[in-house]
């Protein structure tokens, strides 16, 4: 028998929040003593001792409470709550893009059993769209390659990525990634990790690889700018709490450990 409800509450993609800037989750009397009007609720994930909900409202002030995206909280809380709260957003958001069969356009049901949508009329089943998508650090000796992404609203210096294409295996997604943006060839492609990134729904798999050839030549068009930068020198990059962030602390230490050896 499942015991604690808990509730994160959304409103317009963005989560309830303390007034310090921390993540909210409310038990089931904190909850029910906000006095909110539902508009959509669903069940995220449950254990033999907690249940938790995500709650779509319509946008109001709530007294004692603030409104923050899921990026304000990347290093501000765990990792484990972190990914929680991308579940319940990413949940929130696949109930309210499948509420209808995309083959025949009739109303979807929840499936009795698994996380999925089923449709009414033609038993389509429908799951949570998760995108595959590749992360890479382009390493040359005590150099990484980093590069400034025309997304970004910040001058911060980060590794390539990219998605995954029909047909294509991770590494063949790296090598085609990195050609077209900064027409570099690489090899020795070595899986490190891995993380989920709910913006809006990816499954990023972190790489190391070699340069083998080529003059950093940025595409415009996702790169803005581009460079190589020895490891005790690096510009402003993401935090550990990324994926990014991992992948450039592990080159930094490979380097620094190597220079140990040596000495």
């Amino acid at each position: 028998m499942l015991n604690n409800k808990l509730y994160f509450i959304v409103a317009n993609d963005q989560l309830l929040c303390s007034t310090s800037g921390h993540l909210i989750v409310l038990n089931e009397n904190e909850f029910y003593c906000l006095n909110l009007h539902i508009i959509l609720q669903y069940s995220v994930v449950a254990n033999k001792d907690e249940q938790y909900w995500v709650v779509a409202i319509n946008s109001q002030e709530i007294p004692g409470y603030q409104w923050l995206n899921l990026r304000s909280q990347l290093g501000f809380i765990s990792d484990p709550k972190f990914q929680l709260a991308g579940r319940a957003l990413q949940t929130l958001r696949w109930h309210i893009d499948h509420q209808y069969c995309g083959r025949c356009g009739k109303p979807t049901v929840p499936h009795p059993r698994d996380l999925a949508k089923i449709c009414t009329h033609c038993a389509l089943d429908f799951y949570p769209r998760i995108s595959p998508c590749i992360i890479v650090l382009v390493t040359q000796g005590d150099y990484c390659l980093l590069a400034r992404h025309t997304k970004s609203h910040q001058e911060i210096f980060s590794c390539l990525a990219g998605f995954i294409e029909i047909g294509e295996s991770p590494e063949q997604t790296v090598v085609r990634e990195v050609m077209e943006e900064v027409s570099v060839n690489v090899d020795n492609i070595r899986y490190i990790a891995s993380q989920p990134w709910p913006f809006p729904g990816q499954l990023m798999l972190g790489y190391l690889a070699d340069y083998v050839s080529g003059d950093i030549i940025v595409d415009r068009n996702e790169i803005l700018a581009a460079a190589w930068y020895h490891y005790n020198q690096l510009p402003n990059v993401p935090s550990l709490a990324t994926i990014s962030g991992c992948l450039i602390n592990t080159f930094v230490q490979q380097r620094q450990a190597l220079q140990i050896s040596i000495k």
